[in-house]
């Protein structure tokens, strides 16, 4: 037995968590509320100076358990990495972006190994949780980390185990989430694994594998992402038959076995389902293989805010309104409800399709008062009966069930159209639906 995985079993260890985003910080709080003490690692002082005040800026995070565990002195954050050479574990969860070209951007991944390597030191494991394309951690971090001279498996421990994180999910959190650990050998497998043991209250799965780790996340959002073009597909058909498709989708839904329901809406939105699959694609074409239903899956998921857009348009047809002038109020611009997480937010596409229509376009969201699109800044109009007065129509972007007066919006303009089913318990005749 390893003096780390001693350390570890006896919460001993100290850890290290690289990036405080939606992933990094939830991380490090649950580590930190299990036992072990931990620094926070982030390139952006605002962030560490929040998280060294006590002050929450991700939703998923309990504001009076971070207060506690900085005030309790357990967690900490600091731009200096050069504390890294004193933790026994570092997790790394840095944003893995694909550029315009929708090619993977590993430059946090390379960058962070590179700042790990020169502080990297016997007995410790580090820990990839960004997503990423299968091979990243055997062929990207553990050739800069072995530049140090140090064994892996010996000296130093590698493994990947990757983030499961779903914003806004009132059940499922970091905590009670099943965990996959993948290690570069079966010792690097042993202590990644007795460390998530020691943190969740969920099983921990070990693989073969970093690369069956990363193919495994690849996998869940590539599943996501071709049922969701599917239903996207079959919104089209039935608008075109007059079928509601949100009928048609509760009723498949039951079917006790062999289906799972999955929903339209304006597009695809969030970290993971509009670009994790194109990691796994552009991974293929290394080996000449096309993935030609995850390429198109994507595509059509590309192009709903378009036909979203042209709805729209028919529905401004039958007011008799044009799109150039016409004031219509965008409600939500997250890219699910209930939270304020914009990262490709469909409604920031269908607001770019609209500008360039000539459309005059306002917006209310409860959790983003206020953002920045293309030079442009736009802050959440009060929701009042005069303000509402002024618009031609609004367009539901996001599925917000709290903090939004529905009654008021519909009461009060001309029609609603309403792309995530939200209304569905609302009787109007100005409600068009997706």
């Amino acid at each position: 037995m390893s003096k780390l995985y001693s350390k570890i079993i006896e919460k001993k260890a100290l850890i290290g968590v690289m990036g405080l985003g939606y992933v990094g910080l939830p991380l490090a709080v649950e580590k930190a509320r299990a036992g072990y003490k931990v620094i926070g690692f982030d390139i952006q002082q605002k962030r560490v100076d929040m998280v060294n005040s006590g002050q929450n800026y991700i939703g998923d995070v309990q504001d009076e358990e971070l207060k506690e565990l900085v005030s309790k002195k357990i967690l900490s954050a600091t731009t200096n990495f050069d504390e890294l050479s004193k933790c026994d574990v570092v997790s790394i969860c840095v944003p893995t972006p694909l550029d315009k070209f929708k090619q993977p951007d590993l430059s946090y991944i390379i960058q962070t190994s590179k700042d790990i390597a020169k502080r990297l030191h016997k007995e410790q494991l580090i820990i990839l949780e960004s997503t990423t394309y299968p091979g990243t951690t055997e062929e990207v971090v553990l050739p800069i980390l072995l530049e140090t001279g140090l064994k892996i498996g010996n000296d130093f421990y590698l493994a990947f185990s990757p983030e499961r994180v779903d914003p806004g999910n009132i059940r499922y959190k970091t905590r009670n989430t099943p965990k996959v650990v993948g290690g570069i050998t079966k010792e690097c497998t042993k202590h990644a694994k007795a460390l998530y043991e020691n943190v969740l209250d969920a099983p921990v799965f070990p693989v073969s594998s970093p690369k069956t780790a990363e193919m495994a996340k690849i996998l869940e959002n590539t599943f996501r992402l071709v049922n969701i073009a599917l239903v996207q597909e079959m919104t089209k058909v039935a608008e075109k038959m007059d079928v509601n498709i949100w009928e048609v989708i509760n009723a498949a839904a039951t079917k006790p076995f062999g289906y799972m329901p999955f929903y339209p809406g304006p597009g695809i939105g969030g970290h993971c389902i509009p670009i994790d699959p194109f990691y796994l694609s552009y991974k293929a074409r290394e080996y000449d293989l096309h993935l030609m239903l995850v390429e198109q899956a994507g595509q059509i998921a590309d192009e709903m805010p378009y036909y979203v857009v042209q709805r729209l348009g028919d529905i401004l047809n039958e007011f008799k309104k044009p799109f150039n002038g016409s004031n219509i109020l965008v409600l939500g611009v997250a890219y699910k409800g209930n939270i304020d997480d914009m990262r490709e937010s469909p409604a920031l596409k269908v607001i770019e399709i609209l500008e360039r229509k000539k459309t005059n376009i306002s917006y209310f969201d409860p959790f983003i008062p206020e953002f920045e699109l293309n030079g442009k800044k736009y802050k959440s109009i009060k929701l009042t009966k005069d303000n509402l007065k002024n618009f031609d129509g609004a367009i539901v972007t996001t599925g917000h069930t709290l903090g939004v007066d529905y009654n008021l919006i519909i009461e009060n303009v001309p029609f609603v159209f309403d792309t995530k089913n939200i209304l569905k318990n609302f009787r109007s005749e100005n409600i068009f639906v997706l």
